[in-house]
């Protein structure tokens, strides 16, 4: 530990030791050691507030950065938290903190882009005149109280979608797993009789998938996937007027859907809430 940090963490240690509780009145003979022990903090710190001063380029505002660093000094000597860390450090952050909002305060924004529109970055917290004259804080002015509600509703409406959506999908894929199955068994070539055997005859293999009819079953899927979007979950419009045995057909379509994907629901640990909202719904 460097002379300059001793005599630093001597002297916030003073003014702390000084520093009555809540309830305790302070004594004359405190301010008194308080003024002079903080009065040697700046003096010790004053290299390193020049130093930031110039760096965050406020030498044109010299007096209000000098002021806003002493606010920052005082602000780290009243958080300041031994045990985490060297009062040099935490100070260092207290003061770039000050400064860069006394910057925002009183200079243009400097980035090139705000330049072109002459922008002016203000800090949220800054205050400004109420319609009845009293201080508001910009912050405080745009609040928005529903914010939140709406956050929050928008949120579940989009996990509820995505929901939805990764349920159709595992059901989709579900039917075309078996549509495939039923496929391939159909491939296979029947086995021969004893009497064909003996006679040598050779039943020809059939090609192990039909091009058409996973082009069918890819059509069925889809029509299911409309139907399970549009009647089930409402995610999307049904295409087209229906007559009576169409919508009849969808309304088995869905039915059988809704069961299917219950079942996938409750081995699938994606969907555990939505298995444990459905066994609730069952019990009652």
């Amino acid at each position: 530990m460097s002379k300059i940090t001793a005599a630093l963490e001597s002297a916030v240690a003073t003014v702390r030791a000084n520093t009555p509780s809540d309830d305790a009145p302070q004594t004359r003979r405190q301010r008194a050691e308080i003024d002079r022990a903080f009065a040697r903090i700046l003096k010790l710190i004053a290299p390193r507030i020049r130093h930031f001063i110039r760096q965050y380029g406020l030498v044109g505002h010299w007096d209000d950065a000098e002021q806003v660093c002493a606010i920052a000094v005082h602000r780290a000597i009243l958080a300041y938290e031994p045990e985490k860390a060297q009062f040099t450090t935490f100070v260092n952050w207290q003061i770039c903190g000050e400064l860069q909002s006394l910057r925002f305060r009183v200079m243009t924004d400097q980035r090139p882009s705000a330049k072109k529109v002459e922008a002016t970055t203000v800090s949220l917290d800054a205050i400004a005149g109420g319609d009845d004259g009293e201080g508001l804080s910009i912050l405080a002015a745009i609040a928005d109280e529903d914010a939140l509600g709406r956050t929050e509703a928008g949120a579940s409406e989009y996990l509820a979608r995505a929901a939805m959506s990764a349920l159709t999908d595992s059901y989709v894929e579900h039917l075309r797993n078996a549509g495939l199955d039923r496929i391939r068994r159909r491939a296979q070539p029947r086995k021969l009789t004893r009497a064909e055997r003996a006679a040598g005859v050779v039943v020809p293999r059939r090609p192990s998938l039909d091009p058409s009819e996973i082009t069918e079953l890819e059509q069925r899927l889809e029509h299911n996937r409309q139907v399970v979007e549009g009647r089930l979950f409402d995610m999307a419009p049904l295409d087209g007027d229906h007559d009576e045995g169409a919508r009849e057909r969808m309304r088995q379509v869905a039915k059988r859907a809704a069961k299917a994907m219950g079942d996938l629901a409750c081995i699938d640990p994606r969907f555990a809430l939505m298995a444990e909202y459905r066994q609730t719904m069952l019990a009652c």
